[in-house]
């Protein structure tokens, strides 16, 4: 899994947290179609926008970040995103009560040491 963090620096103020729903909502319809991508978590903060995106494959992340992706950005915010990719290769999940490893659950640490 790949985990994508895009970050848009904004020099005004912090945005309205209604403004923010309204935005991020009318973008899904760009985004619930992207190959691979699982999930895009919605950012606001003092210092601009982003978003966190859960890719399934690189190549995925990849293909949608291609080479005219920063240029497209730009022409919507004004300002040029970075972007930054990681490996994901582990995830609590606290939520459901697990650990994946490479997508796969696994032992949880917790359970295995209580086991002993």
């Amino acid at each position: 899994m790949i985990i994508a963090l895009v970050q848009i620096p904004l020099d005004s103020p912090k945005r309205a947290h209604q403004l923010v729903i309204d935005q991020s909502l009318e973008s899904t319809k760009i985004f619930h179609d992207v190959k691979g991508l699982r999930r895009k978590y919605y950012l606001n903060s003092d210092a601009g926008g982003g978003g966190i995106y859960e890719f399934a494959t690189r190549e995925d992340a990849e293909a949608w970040f291609h080479d005219g992706w920063a240029d497209w950005m730009e022409g919507r915010f004004g300002v040029r995103p970075t972007l930054t990719l990681f490996d994901n290769p582990v995830v609590l999940d606290n939520v459901k009560g697990e650990v994946r490893v490479d997508g796969e659950p696994v032992v949880a640490p917790w359970l295995a040491d209580a086991a002993e």
